[in-house]
């Protein structure tokens, strides 16, 4: 089925979540690796929770949380970087290829757009920051719904703005819940399964996994 709208998940999948670590490595040291894998488990435990209790806080509120217990638990690494890497993640590397397809399918006649659990605040600052401004469409945040994903009223913003049918959209994240999430809500999905990781929820399975953006095609 040829897909005219390309609807794509920001963090992890156009953004690098662990550039702002490793933007500041020299002064985190050697574990700057184990605390920006925490941060960002944290980051995404705190939304799963929030949602199954019917409460909402903002994102870059949760990223703040996050942040902190990941200090707690790295107390090898100086909180007094904490604003520095606050501000490093309003300003995420995209991937390498991101740019180059976006304008490809865009350049194709697709609708592109970012849905995303980010706030509005931070996804503008993030698209501003990689130049993809030209290329996105329309960013789609949860916070208009006051839910997280997976819930289906995330997706169903992306068709009720759209006016599509949901097996009209083709969704790519590198989030592998994610995938499933919008594969359950009628999406045509694509795992970017960047690192190798092991395949899960066998039963709401991709239509496609790639190891990055490039081969998408309109």
């Amino acid at each position: 089925m040829n897909h005219t709208a390309y609807v794509f998940d920001a963090y992890g999948t156009l953004f690098d979540v662990h550039a702002a670590v490793r933007r500041h490595a020299g002064e985190i040291g050697p574990d700057g690796q184990v605390l920006s894998e925490i941060w960002r488990a944290k980051q995404l435990e705190y939304s799963w929770v929030l949602t199954l209790m019917g409460s909402y806080r903002d994102f870059w509120e949760l990223t703040e949380r996050a942040l902190d217990f990941a200090f707690a638990r790295v107390p090898s690494v100086d909180p007094a970087l904490r604003q520095k890497l606050l501000d490093a993640y309003w300003k995420l590397d995209c991937f390498p290829e991101v740019p180059g397809m976006l304008a490809s399918l865009k350049a194709s006649g697709a609708r592109i757009a970012i849905l995303s659990n980010g706030s509005p605040a931070m996804l503008e600052a993030a698209v501003r920051s990689a130049a993809l401004d030209k290329v996105v469409d329309e960013i789609f945040s949860v916070d208009a719904v006051k839910r997280f994903k997976t819930d289906p009223q995330v997706y169903d913003l992306v068709t009720t703005a759209w006016r599509l049918y949901p097996q009209s959209v083709s969704f790519q994240s590198s989030n592998r819940w994610d995938i499933a999430g919008a594969r359950q809500f009628g999406f045509r999905t694509v795992w970017i399964n960047r690192f190798s990781q092991p395949d899960e929820y066998q039963d709401h399975a991709p239509d496609l996994i790639l190891p990055s953006l490039q081969g998408l095609v309109a």
